[in-house]
């Protein structure tokens, strides 16, 4: 009987390589959509239409950070999502449009990110306000 071979890099290439096609269909899925229905969507989700380009362009993790910063700082996310829900989808909007996300996403690996979102998290003062 012939063994098979674990090739790690190569899954892990094929793995992104899915994401990123499942991620394709889904923005050519909502790309499809005219005008008048996008503008709807957005209002739907109390955002500008640009808005709502970006929120599809960077897929359905663009505020994976979020949950992960709010535990950092001592923030309950399920307690505030259930509280505040209109707070928490603001917050999550504002995540998923960052430009920090490498800055957060090392502070974080590191376990040094409640020592430094203030100085660059665009949630910073919902965030304090919250704590």
């Amino acid at each position: 009987m012939s063994e098979f071979k674990n090739y790690p890099v190569v899954e892990s290439v094929i793995d992104l390589f899915t994401r990123w096609l499942e991620r394709r269909r889904e923005i050519a899925e909502l790309c499809t959509c005219d005008a008048i229905s996008r503008e709807k969507i957005a209002i739907d989700l109390g955002v500008s239409p640009g808005e709502l380009d970006q929120l599809i362009r960077r897929g359905p993790h663009a505020a994976d950070e979020l949950p992960k910063m709010m535990a950092a700082i001592g923030l309950d996310a399920k307690a505030i999502a259930r509280a505040q829900p209109l707070v928490m989808r603001d917050l999550e909007r504002v995540c998923a449009l960052c430009e920090r996300k490498d800055q957060c996403d090392r502070d974080l690996a590191a376990g040094t990110a409640a020592q430094h979102y203030k100085e660059y998290c665009v949630n910073a003062e919902t965030l304090a306000a919250l704590n």
